[in-house]
């Protein structure tokens, strides 16, 4: 073989090599020794409204390609599979759809599976140079799948029309353009799957996503930091960490969510302070604390304490525009469930100070007016603010880096309002959206405080203390 075919042979080879490198590409996703257990956690979750909040290059685009081409070739797996599905990957304009999230998806795409290709601009033949205005991929079942791109910057009408079974958001839309999308999805039962940095700060995905406001058990969420990415060098994390502000690592290292005055409890970590239930023994249970509300929400929650001073939030009770007979109930419903005790008959709580206050609708106060039902509240709370968020921030985590509060997952007012506390322009927390965590301070301010142990003193210490004591009396006798 002569060297000119034997170059030939090896830029055959070579091509043929490029062509093989996205499906190996693929295949190779999490497959090996290292894997991103974030990203896997995402693709197992069977929530139909997913969302990654991570911060740039903690690997979250990566996983929204590879869930699209998972779906759309229907080899997911860990989920149900079907032929000729239709998608929509949606960027904030055409150049970064371009740069971004068609680029991610083109590499774990063998072009042997490509049916055809449609492009708003450039060529066909290279799709990664232009547009594209879909991707027809084969399925696996002998069908073929639509991959549709949408920009933001097309404006909400050009979402219209479609039935749709999956929309990957690809960084934040336009709230009209994500409610346009949820309607795509509707007829089909389909699901929603969004990847972003949040850098537009509390924003409705902050709302709707982040808190649930609405409390829609279709939708979660996780946080992805440069840590969580297996594939990024500490030399590089080190580096970039040295060159933001707080702010901006907040956002674009650990994926949050900030605000210009900050979070009241950042030390607040839901992968660590948030539990799944458990089988409380009775032994642990403590106390309830309430923050009365009639239009205002009245938040309730049950607190058992472990023998290592872990606190646990087992329980709430937590609604708006009710009277005091109504809340007096459920209090009853949920101490009965949880088999919780009782002084001389009756349930004893903690209770904001201002319940002793009677108003012109009753002659008799939120106190007189529990007591009456059943409930006995104290109402000697200490209020004080600062002190008593210093307590909470302690307990979320101590100088030692140990967390010693612990919130059931079905707690999820308690939780939310952790994520929506933020300090206001004079150095006071925002009054909104904080009654569960006023009564957490009553009860964290409630319990003692931990005194530390005492040294144990040396032999020979107690020898001298024994001396100086046996001097000092034979003086005093002289």
């Amino acid at each position: 073989m002569t060297q000119k075919e034997i170059l030939f042979e090896i830029q055959k080879i070579d091509e043929e090599l490029k062509k093989r490198l996205p499906n190996e590409k693929l295949q190779n996703y999490n497959s090996g020794e290292i894997v991103h257990a974030k990203q896997m956690a995402f693709h197992k979750c069977q929530k139909r409204n997913r969302w990654v909040f991570g911060g740039n290059r903690s690997g979250k685009t990566e996983c929204g390609a590879v869930e699209s081409v998972w779906l759309a070739r229907g080899i997911h797996p860990f989920r149900k599979n079907r032929k000729n599905i239709e998608m929509w990957v949606v960027s904030l304009s055409s150049q970064v759809q371009r740069d971004v999230a068609q680029a991610k998806v083109l590499s774990y795409i063998n072009p042997a599976w490509i049916e055809d290709v449609c492009m708003l601009s450039g060529r066909k033949d290279n799709p990664l140079g232009g547009v594209i205005d879909y991707i027809l991929l084969k399925n696996v079942f002998g069908g073929v799948s639509k991959i549709g791109f949408k920009s933001c910057d097309q404006g909400r009408e050009k979402f219209q029309g479609a039935s749709l079974d999956y929309v990957w958001f690809d960084e934040e839309p336009p709230y009209d353009i994500y409610q346009e999308c949820r309607m795509r999805v509707m007829d089909k039962q389909g699901e929603i799957f969004g990847t972003m940095t949040p850098l537009k700060g509390l924003s409705w995905v902050y709302d709707e996503i982040y808190l649930n406001k609405n409390n829609d058990d279709n939708i979660w969420y996780e946080q992805m930091e440069w840590l969580d990415n297996p594939y990024l060098k500490k030399e590089e994390i080190e580096s970039l960490t040295s060159s933001m502000s707080s702010d901006e690592l907040d956002a674009r290292r650990y994926g949050k969510f900030t605000a210009s005055g900050g979070m009241v409890y950042p030390e607040f970590d839901e992968n660590v302070n948030v539990i799944e239930p458990f089988n409380v023994p009775i032994k642990w249970y403590d106390n309830i604390s309430i923050d009365p509300g009639l239009n205002n929400p009245l938040s309730a929650h049950w607190y058992a304490v472990d023998y290592d001073n872990n606190i646990y939030v087992i329980a709430e009770h937590f609604e708006a525009q009710k009277g005091i007979e109504y809340h007096a109930e459920m209090i009853k419903k949920i101490c009965d469930r949880l088999n919780w005790h009782k002084s001389n008959g009756r349930i004893c709580a903690l209770i904001d100070s201002a319940a002793n206050q009677r108003t012109l609708a009753s002659q008799k106060s939120v106190s007189e007016l529990f007591y009456d039902y059943g409930i006995l509240v104290n109402p000697n709370v200490n209020k004080d603010l600062f002190s008593g968020i210093q307590r909470v921030k302690t307990y979320l985590k101590n100088a030692k880096g140990d967390s010693k509060l612990f919130i059931f997952n079905t707690c999820t007012n308690s939780m939310r309002e952790m994520k929506s506390y933020f300090w206001g322009k004079t150095d006071v927390p925002i009054k909104k959206d904080d009654h569960a965590l006023d009564e957490l301070r009553y009860y964290i301010m409630s319990r003692p405080e931990n005194k530390k142990e005492k040294p144990q003193k040396s032999i020979i210490q107690k020898d001298k203390e024994r001396l100086y004591k046996k001097i000092k009396y034979a003086g005093k006798m002289h």
